[in-house]
């Protein structure tokens, strides 16, 4: 029961992350399973599945509020589509001493980009007269599909990243697109992993708990990334799922680490953590303050200069 309320609350806090940074829902939920002791392809198998309907009733309403590029969508999401399949029957296939490090790193690598994209966040203004091919957008697909499920997550982070790095489209629908893509790169992964494991070794029940959780956080994920400044949350996170996948990986038989060089490298992780966090503190305080001074002069002229 334990474990279910947790798992609970885990899909819950996963869905405000997602919600609130248009990403992160993957990585959070299977850094939290692979703490608990779930081998690597069961956990991956496990968010897949859980995602399957949060992420279809997230596209349709990306979809209703005009976010969706569907030439970028297909272009993106068949070849993602094909990457999360192979991926997944990839993963089923290693034994769990040699996944359990693999997805560690991918988790590990993934937590530091999403740490230093909010930290130290500048997103480029799109240029819409250029725009995306499918040379570009295939081998993105391709690659963040095959992250998603080797590393239990990827396609937001991957392909958010790229399609904002790129320039060449709005990011409400850059957000909207990835978004509807996911649907098809979550189905086609767990059916790799009903190939490569079959459904008889998947606890449907903390998929349903999951789901449920994710769910619950919907509307306040909206409120969540209305109030709270995306860059803090996302050095929070970030450095979360660093500190937490440091320790998976560090006690993993690959590794082996002794207990003064664990605490060495704990130390130096939380003392980075803390500063990304204070570095975004005073990011978002000056960026706010710079708001205000402009605002005020606009003020000004509409009230006529009276108070």
């Amino acid at each position: 029961m334990q474990t279910l309320v947790l798992l609970g609350f885990v899909g819950l806090l996963a869905q405000l992350i997602n919600g609130s940074l248009g990403m992160g829902y993957g990585i959070s939920t299977t850094s939290a399973l692979l703490v608990i002791g779930t081998s690597p392809a069961l956990a991956s198998a496990t968010v897949n599945l859980s995602q399957v309907g949060s992420q279809i009733a997230s596209g349709f309403a990306h979809w209703r509020f005009g976010n969706v590029d569907w030439a970028v969508v297909w272009r993106i999401a068949l070849p993602g589509a094909l990457g999360s399949f192979v991926g997944a029957v990839f993963l089923s296939r290693l034994s769990t001493d040699a996944a359990g490090p693999l997805m560690s790193t991918i988790l590990l690598v993934l937590g530091t980009y999403l740490l230093a994209r909010f930290t130290f966040r500048d997103l480029p203004h799109p240029d819409l007269s250029r725009p995306l091919r499918t040379v570009f957008l295939a081998p993105v697909g391709l690659f963040a599909g095959f992250m998603n499920s080797t590393g239990g997550g990827g396609w937001g982070p991957v392909g958010t990243s790229a399609l904002l790095a790129s320039g060449r489209l709005e990011p409400r629908k850059v957000i909207g697109s990835i978004s509807v893509g996911e649907s098809a790169v979550v189905v086609a992964g767990s059916i790799g992993f009903a190939v490569g494991l079959g459904f008889g070794g998947i606890n449907i029940t903390w998929v349903v708990v999951l789901l449920l959780g994710g769910l619950l956080a919907a509307p306040i994920a909206a409120w969540l990334a209305s109030h709270v400044p995306a860059r803090m949350l996302g050095s929070l996170v970030g450095g979360l799922i660093i500190f937490t996948n440091t320790r998976v990986l560090l006690s993993s038989e690959a590794v082996s680490a002794s207990a003064g060089v664990s605490l060495a490298v704990y130390c130096a992780v939380a003392l980075g953590w803390a500063a990304a966090v204070a570095w975004s503190l005073r990011a978002h305080t000056i960026e706010r303050r710079m708001r205000r001074a402009n605002s005020a002069p606009e003020h000004a002229a509409a009230t006529g200069g009276a108070d």
